[in-house]
């Protein structure tokens, strides 16, 4: 069996303000940058293993409007319990919508859900999908 990995590219009409968002509010780091002229079209950016790749949208993709507190796709960046307030901090200081303030869900997640500057949903979150309950769910990993 092969490894597999997943990484998540997102097209932005402004990848610079993308780029300090999702830097500034969430913490990743610029890895790679490739430009022309001082405009960039594709930023390779990580949070210890998380990764997220900005690209430029030059063909004005739609994003989806909220349906109440989700637009119904987006990123899920998993971090420690003790993190989730200071992003929230951070996103409300950027002037962040949020969709969901700092709460614990049934199933045992610590999260808050954000729209970045171009509307695209992250859930900022302490459930670590594929591992075993530890939230006391009753859900376990599949094998």
């Amino acid at each position: 069996m092969t490894t597999a990995q997943l990484t998540a590219f997102i097209c932005y009409r402004d990848p610079e303000r993308a780029v300090r968002w999702i830097s500034e509010v969430l913490g990743f780091r610029v890895v790679r940058s490739f430009g022309d002229g001082g405009r960039l079209f594709h930023v390779e950016m990580r949070r210890g293993r998380a990764v997220v790749c900005v690209q430029h949208d030059d063909r004005g993709y739609d994003v989806p409007a909220p349906k109440g507190d989700c637009v119904g796709a987006g990123l899920y960046v998993v971090v420690d319990a003790a993190e989730i307030g200071p992003i929230h901090s951070r996103a409300l200081d950027a002037g962040t919508t949020v969709l969901v303030a700092p709460e614990t869900t049934v199933w045992g997640n610590f999260r808050t859900e954000l729209l970045d500057p171009e509307g695209r949903q992250w859930s900022i979150g302490t459930y670590s999908p594929g591992q075993p309950d530890e939230c006391g769910s009753g859900v376990t990993a599949a094998e």
